[in-house]
């Protein structure tokens, strides 16, 4: 039995059982209390236990004795017939739920649940496993606590799980188990779990991480969400089933009608703070807060109020009714110190059209827009065309156009698919809003362009021969074709829409156009591609914030990185991401954080690659973007500093979304993470598969753009296909000699040939190699590059029998690598180095790396900082980090303190195993 995302609970309450004891655990409805005491039990069982379980009701709480008739049902008939006379009456009377007299037979009553337990534990370990507990009858929850006081030995153990927040207070679950108790709380999945859990049930991966946020990570509200989803849009928001109303009503509840109303006025605002609160009337509203945030409501975060999950909100707002809610509005508006929030509020207090509310919202969006803040005027563009009397209708299409392209661009999705979708509803639309309103439907669908024919085919029809209204046509047509690999059909598109663009005037179309037209002729490997950068380089294009990973410069920057520039490269996207976090969502600050990472990456800075690839995740999933390209960066963010676990885990779904979407160009870069992950963790038949696959779905393109080859040639060779590596080698180096690639693609493909000849026979040539290859990256200002070849060099050297030689390489590699931070990369490099001295790998209850134990080991014999710096090839600075790392990890704090703590560990090669090794 397998529970999503909860092993490493599932590890923590297996520990504390273990010790003897319970475990109490806590987590509101729906968290999966109840699946975890599934595994649990189903665990226990296995291991030969007696386990007893009981589910609390609802409608028996009242009931006396309820719980401890069901519980008492479950064991063995024997243990009954071995009670007292005395014991087995007040078991009859308790199983008819009687109220005992006071005296003996209370004393009886009480000592029956003891006397049973104790009866099963002399045959086995006995597992009390007591699920939601909050409703459990007073009555038995006072005997079992009886009995859990009493110390009921090692062999008799408590598992108890309450819903909480709840009226039951936070300690009945605790209550109901032996000392030592452990109390537990049930968190909410994280995003990767609950999106695997969302697609086991059949939803795509975008959508599945958008109901990460509305559903706080709380799978039942997930599954529920899930299942509401209609066909249509990814943005599309689902209904609120009833049985999630249902829960989330319950969870308000919980709370008095005062804290609700001080919720209420949260739920409305615009920008839900404590200060905005007060300032509306609600001087309570700091202890209401905090009774909210005990109860699991909202978090708070300074002065930020979040609601978990924001479905409450809505809940709120919708139950209120009207009268109240413009009650709300009216203190709301009065509160606000910006005239904006003020006109947003004022507008809020009712649905009627009214022309001088519309036209207020209006200039209030402009306003809005001038500070960069793009969700806020799209939702003002949208109020106004709603509150839009018919004496305005003309100006309506204007401004649900404004609201639509606006919100495309500022992470927005539903408020743009809202508008754009008014306007095509509408029969009297004129042409050219009905064109640009399905331009951002288009860009709406993400990597699912392919998806698109219907409505690519309707724009082209209605943009007729108008070449401004054509030109975004045509530029989203080539998208579509480059995502799906069809190159030939991006390049035809592509001029269309520049040439589009140029005769309508629209220069900022242009640039995208040729910026498109240019990554395609480089993808088919062409050379022309630099020209076509140099033309959309000298267009007069303004830099827009949500349209920077669209433009000349972004892709010269993108250009930079893959030629290797990357100091180039970086200063560049730092500029661009200044511009970018202006609207702090949206598909511009995404990909420019994306980049960054992969910058990182190269240039060994491997926290900062995974700090950028988080930021990219997180804001993709804010957006409501496709999750397969931030998949991707992460993943290559993971092989670098990260864990290759973690990795194929990014690789995988980036994969199956890439595949849902239809998107080619990211299928094949998450194909190509995927399979160095499975190469790395030794499963090398399933990283050549991976790669075969990439190769199938690639041309003979530049290498230098999705650098595949020289992995699926090393692992062909560890599989013993050596004519199909040399091969594959072969074709990647003629592309690049067509290319005129730089210095970079020769390390990489001589590191790669490398390996070929070392799994050959030929170590020789092997170090030749990928000594060049090491001194390429070191020149390129690459140092996991660098450290990967002499990785290679050193396995090279070993194959020579030349073990010091060996060493050096590896221990040159594994110095680089602890100070690039590359997690993976380091503990790959420690087995290499143990290997090669024949020294095995430290004892397991140190807790210590492989380097760390070296370390420890040769301070333990005497040596300095200095002289353990020389010996092992590092720095003076990493040995002494180091050393804190395993001050810390065996808590010493001296050397004597660590000598006596390893006397019998030999932690450092000894010459004669080195040899034979």
């Amino acid at each position: 039995m397998v529970v999503l995302g909860r092993a490493a609970l599932l590890s923590a309450i297996e520990a504390r059982l273990s010790a003897g004891g319970g475990v109490a655990l806590r987590g509101p409805e729906g968290i999966g209390r109840s699946a975890l005491l599934d595994v649990v039990s189903a665990t226990a069982a296995a291991r030969g236990e007696l386990v007893v379980r009981l589910r609390a009701v609802e409608a028996e709480r009242l009931l006396p004795y309820a719980g401890i008739a069901d519980l008492v049902a479950q064991l063995p008939g024997a243990a009954v017939a071995a009670l007292p006379p005395a014991h087995r009456a007040a078991l009859t009377g308790l199983r008819r739920g009687a109220t005992p007299r006071a005296g003996a037979p209370a004393l009886a009553r009480r000592l029956v649940l003891p006397g049973l337990l104790a009866w099963c534990a002399r045959t086995a370990p006995v597992l009390l496993v007591l699920d939601d507990v909050q409703w459990l009858d007073a009555a038995s929850a006072g005997l079992i606590g009886f009995a859990m006081r009493r110390g009921p030995g090692p062999r008799i153990r408590v598992v108890a799980a309450q819903r909480h927040p709840g009226d039951a207070g936070p300690h009945r679950a605790a209550r109901l188990c032996p000392a030592p108790v452990s109390d537990l709380l049930v968190p909410p999945l994280g995003t990767d779990d609950l999106t695997e859990l969302l697609e086991s049930r059949g939803l795509p991966c975008r959508t599945a991480t958008r109901l990460h946020e509305a559903s706080g990570g709380n799978p039942f509200l997930a599954l529920e969400l899930g299942a509401a989803v209609a066909p249509g849009p990814a943005w599309r928001p689902a209904p609120l089933p009833e049985p999630v109303r249902a829960l989330l009503r319950r969870r308000l509840d919980a709370v008095p009608p005062a804290v609700k109303s001080t919720l209420l006025v949260a739920a409305l605002a615009t920008e839900p703070v404590r200060p905005t609160l007060v300032r509306a009337g609600y001087e309570d509203a700091v202890r209401d807060l905090r009774t909210a945030a005990a109860a699991g409501i909202v978090e708070l975060d300074g002065e930020t109020i979040r609601f978990t999950p924001p479905a409450l909100a809505t809940v709120l707002a919708e139950d209120a009714g009207a009268a109240r809610r413009a009650g709300v509005h009216d203190a709301l508006a009065d509160a606000a110190l910006d005239e904006t929030v003020a006109v947003r509020h004022r507008a809020l207090r009712s649905g009627r059209p009214d022309a001088d509310v519309a036209r207020d919202l209006v200039a209030a969006a402009e306003r809005a827009l001038a500070r960069s803040a793009g969700r806020t005027a799209a939702e003002l563009y949208l109020l106004a065309a709603d509150r839009c009397p018919r004496s305005l209708a003309a100006d309506r299409f204007g401004w649900l156009i404004a609201a639509a392209g606006t919100a495309a661009t500022a992470g927005a999705p539903e408020i743009a698919g809202r508008a754009a979708e008014a306007v095509i509803a509408a029969v009297d639309a004129p042409a050219r809003f009905r064109v640009r309103a399905r331009v951002v439907l288009l860009d709406l669908a993400g990597q699912a362009l392919a998806d698109m024919g219907e409505t690519f085919a309707a724009a082209v029809h209605e943009a007729g021969d108008d070449p401004a209204l054509l030109a975004p046509v045509r530029l989203r047509q080539t998208w579509a074709a480059f995502l799906i690999g069809d190159v030939n059909a991006a390049v035809g598109h592509a001029s269309a829409s520049a040439r589009a663009a140029r005769t309508a005037g629209d220069s900022g179309t242009e640039a995208m156009a040729l910026c498109a037209l240019a990554q395609v002729q480089r993808l088919r490997g062409e050379e022309t591609w630099r020209l076509t950068l140099q033309r959309a380089l000298r267009l007069p294009a303004a830099l827009l914030p949500g349209w920077l990973h669209m433009s000349p410069r972004y892709a010269a920057a993108r250009f930079a990185m893959m030629d290797d520039r990357l100091d180039e490269a970086r200063a560049e996207l730092l500029m661009l991401l200044a511009v970018a976090e202006q609207d702090r969502t949206g598909e511009a600050l995404v990909e420019v954080l994306r980049s960054l990472s992969e910058v990182a990456t190269r240039a060994g800075r491997c926290r900062d690659a995974l700090g950028y690839a988080h930021r990219a995740v997180a804001a993709a999933g804010r957006a409501g973007l496709s999750p397969g390209p931030t998949w991707y960066t992460a993943a290559v963010a993971e092989l670098a500093g990260g864990s290759l676990a973690a990795a194929s885990g990014y690789a995988r779904r980036g994969v199956r979304a890439s595949e849902q979407e239809g998107d080619a160009l990211y299928l094949r870069r998450n194909l190509h993470a995927l399979g160095q992950a499975e190469l790395r963790a030794g499963d090398a038949r399933a990283g050549v598969a991976a790669l075969r696959r990439l190769r199938d779905l690639s041309d003979a393109g530049d290498p230098m753009i999705v650098r595949w080859q020289g992995d699926l040639a090393a692992g062909l060779a560890t599989l013993g296909e050596h004519e199909e590596a040399a091969a594959t080698l072969a074709d990647a180096r003629a592309a690049a000699v067509r290319l005129g690639a730089g210095p970079a693609l020769d390390g990489y493909l001589d590191r790669a040939a490398a390996m070929v000849m070392s799994e050959s026979g030929e170590p020789d040539s092997a170090v030749r190699l990928s000594e060049s290859a090491a001194q390429r990256f070191e020149g390129l200002h690459q140092p996991l590059e660098q450290a990967h070849a002499l990785l290679v060099q050193g396995g090279a050297e070993r194959r020579r029998r030349r073990y010091a030689a060996a060493r050096v390489a590896i221990g040159a590699a594994l110095a680089i690598f602890l100070a690039a931070e590359a997690k993976p990369w380091t503990e790959q490099t420690e087995r290499a180095l143990a290997r090669t001295e024949g020294t095995t790998a430290p004892p397991a209850d140190l807790g210590l790396t492989f380097t760390e134990a070296r370390i420890a080991g040769l301070v333990r014999d005497g040596a300095s900082n200095r002289e353990i710096a020389a010996q092992l090839f590092l720095s003076v600075k990493t040995v002494e980090a180091t050393l804190t790392r395993v001050y810390r990890k065996l808590g010493v704090r001296s050397r004597t303190q660590l000598s006596q703590r390893l006397p019998a560990i030999r932690v450092f090669p000894d010459p004669e195993t080195s040899i034979s090794a």
